[in-house]
């Protein structure tokens, strides 16, 4: 195996490449990358058995052939080389890299151990790489961190005609975002997912750039599905593949409000501000009250005996006067979500999931359709 290719391309690819790696692989082969080379291009590829992701690299001088590497050490090697042309070339059980006058020597791992990458499903639709980044960013915050209750921990791909929408939830706040996109097969009957969220919203930034993105979902069994998303980046395409959770989502669409009693609407901005300066004299885990009425809201937190925090903002504000609390991060995270700067906060009672949406013409409109439902913290009395 031989070739040479320009030292940006080879970094971003081995970097992009190397995130599929696991920090303690099962075997020592899944700690490596697999170098492909066929004719003038080269396919790099990680996998840890559950994610892969593999990238092609056009190359000069190709002579064809495979070598397995240790990923993270070719990553952090690619990414300090001068800005020059590299030489890569295999000469037995050593793979050698030339860049300027830099020069390494990397002993190889036997590539007839490595695991066969999963071929990518058949496409299911395509959407813009940009809008679908920030509808799983908006989502996967929400989803659950506890590996015990997995069906938490994903995000809920429900894929209809020409809407996709997302859900995700840890029982204490639910994110839904619905967005257009171009179905390969408008006829097709619906369907549902459950992706692993860690791995969906990595998948989802890092394909962010591309000219358009790929769905594609496997009709394995249970337990057997695959879904992978393929893009294009400066003429370097990207493909990327996760097993499917195998868990029921929770029925998440009766727990939406379909009429409420109260409403606010307040600027992002400024209440952000305010929620983190008066989270200060929280403990850990103490909820920031919130009193809503005519014209204002009044923050607080904390207690005589840790401090306390005290802060107003003017509001517009509907309903009659109501008082609630919440994790201050959660909410935080909600309104860091909305991509538009005014909230609107939708109230049934103060013991009662609070909704959270856009305000203004982002609401519902141009494809944007958002909702952040947090449980408040039960106030004493």
């Amino acid at each position: 195996m031989k070739f040479r290719v320009e030292r940006d391309a080879l970094a971003d690819a081995v970097a992009w490449a190397a995130r599929s790696l696991s920090a303690r692989p099962t075997v020592p082969v899944l700690a490596g990358l697999l170098l492909s080379v066929e004719d003038d291009a080269i396919s790099i590829s990680g996998f840890d058995l559950e994610a892969s992701t593999e990238v092609d690299v056009d190359v000069t001088g190709g002579e064809s052939g495979q070598a397995l590497v240790s990923g993270r050490l070719l990553a952090d090697i690619t990414k300090a080389l001068p800005p020059h042309p590299v030489d890569v070339a295999v000469s037995g059980s050593r793979l050698s890299i030339a860049c300027g006058s830099a020069r390494f020597t990397l002993p190889t791992m036997p590539v007839e151990e490595y695991p066969k990458l999963p071929a990518m499903p058949s496409t299911a639709g395509t959407v813009d790489a940009g809008e679908f980044a920030t509808a799983v960013a908006q989502v996967a915050v929400a989803a659950g961190r506890d590996d015990t209750l997995p069906m938490l921990t994903g995000v809920r791909l429900e894929i209809e005609g020409a809407k996709l929408t997302l859900a995700a939830t840890d029982r204490y706040r639910l994110a839904v975002r619905e967005l257009t996109w171009n179905p390969q097969d408008p006829s097709a009957d619906a369907a549902q997912v459950l992706v692993p969220a860690r791995t969906l919203a990595d998948a989802a930034k890092s394909l962010a750039h591309s000219q358009s993105l790929t769905i594609a979902l496997s009709s394995g069994g249970a337990g057997e599905g695959i879904i992978g998303f393929t893009g294009t980046t400066s003429g370097r395409a990207s493909r990327t593949t996760t097993r499917l959770l195998d868990a029921t989502f929770p029925a998440y669409r009766s727990l939406l409000p379909s009429e409420w009693s109260s409403s606010a609407e307040v600027p992002v901005g400024p209440l952000v501000e305010a929620v983190r300066r008066v989270a200060l004299v929280a403990d850990r885990n103490a909820p920031v009250r919130l009193e809503f009425a005519d014209g204002a809201v009044a923050l607080s937190a904390g207690g005589d005996d840790e401090g306390r925090a005290e802060e107003q903002l003017e509001v517009s504000y509907e309903g009659e006067a109501i008082t609630t609390a919440f994790n201050p991060q959660f909410l935080l995270d909600g309104l860091g979500s909305l991509s538009a700067p005014t909230a609107r906060l939708l109230f049934t009672s103060s013991n009662k999931p609070v909704v959270l949406r856009p305000a203004g013409p982002q609401d519902g409109a141009d494809g944007m359709d958002y909702t952040y439902l947090i449980m408040p913290v039960r106030l004493p009395g």
